[in-house]
């Protein structure tokens, strides 16, 4: 399956950006999905997962409050709505498949695209 993360762009501290990541086809199994997001020289770090359903949501500590991670199984998206952005939120992004469920190592996650790019100015 393959996954692409678009929605990114230039803003300002304290703008709002909302990610969308598209599957080329519905994802057998009832998979979490999650986000995770890196900078140059550093490793990837989980941002935000959800179950199934939706009913039940996981987030770094770093962006507990201003980001929300939802999906529409039914549309195959699964989003990320990022609010009150910081520079510290500048990062390419990329939407995942989680494996196992419940995971924040990214050797849990597959499916990982190209990743949008989202950068926040101060």
């Amino acid at each position: 399956v393959q996954l692409q993360a678009s929605g990114g762009g230039l803003v300002q501290a304290g703008d709002s950006l909302r990610l969308s990541c598209a599957a080329s086809r519905r994802i057998p199994g009832a998979y979490d999905m999650g986000w995770f997001r890196q900078t140059p020289g550093n490793e990837r770090e989980f941002v935000a997962g959800v179950d199934y359903n939706g009913w039940h949501t996981r987030y770094a500590d770093s962006v507990k409050g201003r980001f929300t991670i939802s999906r529409d199984n039914a549309k195959n998206t699964v989003y990320l709505q990022m609010d009150n952005l910081k520079p510290d939120d500048t990062a390419v992004y990329y939407c995942v498949r989680d494996l196992v469920g419940g995971s924040t190592d990214e050797r849990l996650f597959d499916s990982w695209g190209q990743g949008t790019q989202v950068t926040v100015s101060s």
